[in-house]
């Protein structure tokens, strides 16, 4: 198990892990990725370089947005990152549970080589929202209201009640994994996901469990810590 810390001025934030990033994809060929979508990771995908073919799996998908939809997560990756091709959970499906299914086994297939990911106000990871458990699969979520907001700040039609997420089983296997955390309202979130007993309430704590997750916060994120 390793968890470590980084904490980088906010100057230089998100350019840091873009170049980062972006060495991950030149430097492995055919990098498996698994990405979150947001403001946390919106200047670090614009500052992005791809390179070498990655195979990019977003982390989650709102459901019953129209496709096309500004509060989509695919829409904000079209307009964040570097146009490359990549994978999203189809909400679309008429069968949901199935398209959760097909994807969770897409991404099993091969796995991660390195998950990117934020961390929500109630400690959730991707939409995996308290009371997720360390071995839950890609799978239907109902959503908790800070999460379905988020859809919102982002111009979405109707406020979506679920989504399709990535497991936590999925990033607990990642080969490596970056938790980037940013802002004063993260900071109490971060401390109690590093000081909380490890368990479904708090589902960031499970990566005190993995064996080669980072920390990357800035400073104000940090104060706490």
């Amino acid at each position: 198990m390793s968890l470590t810390l980084e904490v980088l001025a906010e100057e230089v934030f998100a350019d840091t892990i873009a170049r980062r990033l972006s060495k991950v994809m030149e430097e492995q060929p055919g990098a498996r990725l698994c990405l979150a979508t947001g403001k946390t990771t919106q200047p670090i995908y614009q500052r992005t370089t791809v390179g070498g073919d990655p195979v990019i799996f977003l982390l989650d998908e709102f459901g019953g947005l129209p496709a096309g939809d500004p509060g989509r997560c695919e829409s904000h990756f079209r307009r964040d990152f570097p146009p490359a091709p990549f994978a999203v959970p189809d909400v679309d499906d008429p069968g949901p549970g199935d398209a959760a299914g097909r994807y969770g086994s897409a991404i099993r297939a091969g796995g991660i080589d390195l998950a990117v990911v934020g961390l929500g106000r109630n400690g959730h990871l991707g939409m995996n929202e308290p009371g997720s458990e360390e071995g839950s699969l890609t799978r239907v979520v109902d959503l908790a209201e800070a999460t379905s907001a988020e859809a919102m700040s982002h111009g979405a039609a109707t406020r979506p009640t679920w989504g399709i997420t990535v497991g936590i089983a999925e990033l607990m296997d990642a080969r490596e994994l970056w938790l980037v955390v940013t802002g004063a309202h993260k900071a109490e979130i971060l401390e109690t996901s590093l000081q909380a007993p490890i368990g479904p309430p708090i589902p960031a704590s499970f990566l005190r469990n993995h064996r080669n997750a980072r920390i990357i916060a800035d400073p104000p994120a940090a104060a706490r810590i």
